[in-house]
């Protein structure tokens, strides 16, 4: 299902939106003429934000601080993402918690899978029913091409076995919505950029990244603007899996025949190298 942001009337929340990928969907859509929710744990950010948008755009802007790792601040958000004016929700959101699995505080995990999986599904949750009542919306989770980095080790990329587990659920469940939701009015998109230009590697997550300026990680990588680009143009064009900087698309169609042929494992009968002798 394609979803044009630039021809839709509504409101727009965007979680994670004090910085980075967030703030850009949000500088974009309020070019659009969307009216915006922005919602994140840095109330300044977030109104400094508000406030150039207002002054630079018509958009009509509505700031929403909250932590998603907190259960009360979670169901504030649900409601307002299940108001009869939501046309699309951006679940941008996310922590990374990076660190040797062993050796990474449980507090920290348990705040990972509660922003980058819980949140995301309760957010869905709470924006398609009224969409599919109201015959239009899209929703775009954001998750990461880590997703599909598990069997590679650390150095140089991050520890990461919690972070790329949760972004390995974000692309599961979307894709498996989308299938469930095709033939409807509602578009679901997972978008699942590289390395950004943001500066989410600045912290673990349990806190947010001080200071009233945006910052970005010395790795660099693709700038957001970019990011938002790739998946607007996505959503217009009715794809389900996003990565912004893939050139060759038949690279997921390859990814779909490979899931095939596993999926053939689901028969009675066992594979021959666990039935042989000694086994």
């Amino acid at each position: 299902m394609a979803f044009d942001p630039s021809a839709t009337t509504g409101t727009a929340v965007v979680t994670g939106a004090s910085s980075g990928i967030g703030a850009a969907y949000a500088r974009r859509l309020a070019g659009h003429g969307l009216r915006l929710v922005l919602v994140a744990r840095r109330a300044r950010r977030l109104e400094d934000l508000a406030a150039r948008l207002r002054a630079e755009t018509p958009a009509e802007v509505e700031t929403l601080t909250a932590d998603l790792g907190r259960d009360e601040d979670l169901a504030r958000v649900a409601e307002r993402v299940a108001a009869p004016d939501t046309a699309l929700l951006v679940n941008n959101a996310g922590i990374n918690g990076y660190g040797p699995f062993a050796r990474t505080e449980p507090e920290l995990l348990a705040r990972v899978l509660a922003v980058n999986v819980t949140a995301p599904t309760v957010l869905t949750r709470a924006a398609v029913p009224g969409m599919l009542d109201r015959g239009r919306g899209a929703v775009v989770n954001v998750a990461s091409l880590l997703a599909f980095a598990g069997s590679l080790p650390p150095d140089p990329l991050p520890h990461r076995a919690v972070y790329g587990g949760t972004k390995g659920y974000v692309v599961a469940f979307t894709r498996t919505l989308a299938a469930e939701l095709t033939g409807t009015p509602v578009a679901v998109q997972v978008l699942c950029p590289g390395l950004t230009a943001t500066e989410f590697h600045l912290t673990r997550g349990a806190e947010p990244v001080p200071g009233h300026e945006e910052r970005v990680h010395g790795e660099g990588g693709m700038p957001p603007e970019d990011v938002v680009t790739a998946s607007l143009a996505a959503l217009r064009s009715g794809e389900v899996v996003c990565v912004p900087g893939l050139a060759e698309p038949e690279a997921l169609e390859r990814l779909r025949a490979a899931e095939l042929a596993i999926r053939e494992g689901s028969g009675p009968g066992l594979a021959p190298r666990y039935a042989g002798p000694g086994h």
